[in-house]
Order: structure tokens, then sequence, then C-alpha cells
């Protein structure tokens, strides 16, 4: 099976439908699939909504579509650098789900892993436990039972991530702090297409340096990529 593909445009060419769950990997402007974006931007779809760290900013990522109005919903623990997306929150132009950062990795591991629902302890008492299904369970070492909700996974329509390298087989390994939402992003999908600055053949790379297996990548392409600085400080003079 060829995974390896010319242009995003090729790669998630039959994937893409208005209303569809999209899973993007990326944190901050680090390790965003920005290629992919761009070719969901020239597709057209709409009303599309977003699971992902954050919305990029306002000309980068997934801000580039919350510019051309193809957003519906955003799934997201950090939301701002983003002029557009509070501009179309506050007038209630755009869905918002937050989460905290742990849950929503946590959201889509667990899909990738076929788990539908987990409990967890964060967001109890907050406005982000309303809504949910509450359980008391005894933690303490005299039996005391704390609370707990329930979070659910995100099982996602496709899921868009970058990779510093793959093989021809999918084998993805990512660079540094790229490597935080993209696998559990890549995970969750039920097509994943990732893109990379190097395709390597297969059987080039240390299995033990790999960090999130083929089994779970669809369609790869390769291209260049911006390097951008989230936050520029210099020192004066």
């Amino acid at each position: 099976m060829n995974k390896v593909y010319g242009s995003a445009a090729e790669a998630l060419d039959g994937l893409l439908s208005d209303d569809m769950l999209i899973a993007a990997g990326g944190f901050g402007l680090c390790g965003i699939p920005e290629l992919l974006l761009e070719a969901i931007k020239e597709s057209g779809v709409k009303d599309l909504t977003f699971a992902s760290n954050n919305a990029g900013v306002d000309d980068f990522g997934i801000g580039i579509l919350l510019q051309t109005k193809q957003v519906r919903k955003m799934i997201s623990s950090y939301v701002g650098e983003n002029a557009e997306f509070m501009r179309q929150y506050l007038s209630g132009e755009l869905e918002l789900e937050f989460n905290p950062q742990g849950t929503l990795a946590e959201r889509m591991r667990a899909a990738g892993h076929g788990i539908p629902g987990f409990y967890t302890k964060t967001g109890v008492g907050t406005v982000i436990a309303e809504g949910k299904e509450h359980k008391d369970f005894p933690t303490g070492p005299n039996g005391e039972a704390e609370t707990y909700i329930m979070e659910e996974g995100i099982f996602a329509d496709l899921s868009i991530v970058k990779a510093w390298k793959a093989d021809e087989t999918g084998n993805l390994v990512f660079r540094k702090t790229a490597r935080n939402f993209n696998p559990p992003a890549a995970m969750c999908g039920k097509t994943c297409v990732v893109e990379v600055e190097e395709i390597v053949p297969t059987g080039s790379l240390d299995p033990d340096s790999i960090h999130l297996p083929g089994i779970y990548v669809h369609r790869i392409i390769q291209g260049e990529h911006e390097k951008r600085i989230e936050q520029r400080t210099i020192r004066e003079a």
C-alpha cells in the first residue's frame, strides 16, 4: 500500500466534507500541519469542528480557516494570540468547548486506543464539569471518596499532523516539542494524513527512535515548512 502522495491536496482527496470533526496536531506555532491546513482552506469545506490545543494565530495554522469562516466549533485548551478567534467567539459566530490540556490530550489518546471515556479529577468544581457525569471513587488511605468527572474520547473523522521524519510505511519521528499533541491527534482519527520534512527509506529509522508506528498513518506528504518564532524577545543593544 503506497502511503506517499505528491501534495497536500492529493493526500486529502476524497477525505474532506462539510461538518466533519478534524483533530489537528501542534502546540502554539510548533508542529502545525500548515500545508494540510492550507489545502483544507483551498478545498472550501465549511462548518468544521477542530480538536486542537490552540487555534494558531490570525494568519497561520487554524487561524487561516477562521478568517474564511470555515470553522464552526473549536475544542481547545488555549485560544489566545488570535484576535479573529476572540472576535468570532465574543460575537457568537464560533462555538468553543474548553478542555484542560491534559484532558484534551487524553481524550485523543483514549480514542486512539478504543477507549470511549475515562474519569478525571481535573475540572471538578469548575465550569468544565457542568453537564458531565460525576462519580465518587475511594482513593484516600482510609477509603475517603473523591469526585471525578467523565470525559469522552475524541473520535475524529480525520487527523492532520506534522512530523519531522517518516519512512515510507508511515513510522514517524517528531522533533522536540512537536511531539506533544501530534501523536495523540494522529491516533484518534479514522484517517490520518501527515506532512513531514523528510521521507526516508523503509528500514532506515532506528526502531527505538520511532515515536508513532505507521499503523496509525494512512497518507504522507513531504514539503517545505515555515519556521516561526511565537514570541520574539531580544535584548536591547
